[in-house]
C-alpha cells in the first residue's frame, strides 16, 4: 500500500478537474501564475507520485503565504479588515460566493502539506526547487500578464504602490526576496519540526 491513500489522490484529481477549468472560464489562464495557484499543480504532483521533493518544495514555497492568507481572510471576516491584504477579492460582491468559495482551497492546503510532509517525509531540496519555479513565475508574471493583475505582486506590494525600485528593480528584488524571506526560513522550520517526528 502507498504512503498516500488511493482515496486522496483521486479526491484531490476531481478536485483540479473542477477548480481548473472554472478558474480557466472566470478568471483565465494567467490566473494559474499565481504561487498558490502553481502550488497545487505540484501537490497533485507531488501526492500522486509520493514524491517527497514536490511536497517539500511547497511546504517551503507555501505554507506560510497560504497562512497569511488564513489570517488576512479570518481577519476580516471576523473584524471587518485585512490585517495584511491579499483577499479582498474574497469579499468582492461582484463576483459569485461559489467561485469566490473555490478559493478556500487555501486554508486547505497547510494541513494537507504538513500532513504529506510528515506521511512522505521532509526533503531539504525543496527549497531550491521552489526557488527555481519561482525564478520562472515571477518574470512570465512581469512580462507576459497584465500589470492590473498583479500577480504575485510583481508591481506592487499587496496592492500598496512602490516607488523606491524602478520596475525592473523591484522584480530582481524579488527574485531574491522569495527565496530568502519566505522558503528558506520555511524551509529550516519544515527541516527542524520533521526532525522532531
Amino acid at each position: 500500500m502507498g504512503r498516500v491513500p488511493t482515496w486522496l489522490k483521486v479526491a484531490y484529481a476531481v478536485w483540479m478537474l473542477v477548480w481548473v477549468p472554472v478558474y480557466w472560464i472566470h478568471n483565465g489562464p494567467a490566473n494559474f501564475l499565481w504561487m498558490c495557484d502553481v502550488a497545487n499543480f505540484v501537490i497533485g504532483l507531488g501526492l500522486w507520485f509520493e514524491s517527497p521533493l514536490l511536497i517539500s518544495s511547497q511546504a517551503a514555497g507555501v505554507l506560510l503565504v497560504q497562512i497569511l492568507w488564513a489570517v488576512d481572510y479570518f481577519g476580516a471576516l471576523l473584524f471587518g479588515s485585512h490585517p495584511i491584504g491579499g483577499t479582498e477579492y474574497m469579499f468582492d460582491v461582484e463576483s459569485p460566493l461559489w467561485l469566490r468559495g473555490l478559493s478556500l482551497f487555501h486554508l486547505l492546503v497547510p494541513p494537507l502539506l504538513l500532513w504529506a510532509v510528515r506521511r512522505l517525509g521532509y526533503d531539504r531540496r525543496g527549497w531550491l526547487l521552489q526557488t527555481a519555479i519561482i525564478w520562472g513565475v515571477l518574470p512570465v508574471s512581469f512580462f507576459f500578464a497584465d500589470p492590473a493583475r498583479n500577480l504575485n505582486w510583481v508591481w506592487q506590494p499587496f496592492g500598496v504602490e512602490q516607488g523606491i525600485l524602478p520596475p525592473l528593480g523591484y522584480l530582481a528584488f524579488l527574485l531574491v526576496a522569495y527565496p530568502l524571506i519566505i522558503f528558506f526560513p520555511s524551509h529550516l522550520a519544515l527541516r527542524a519540526w520533521a526532525r522532531r517526528e
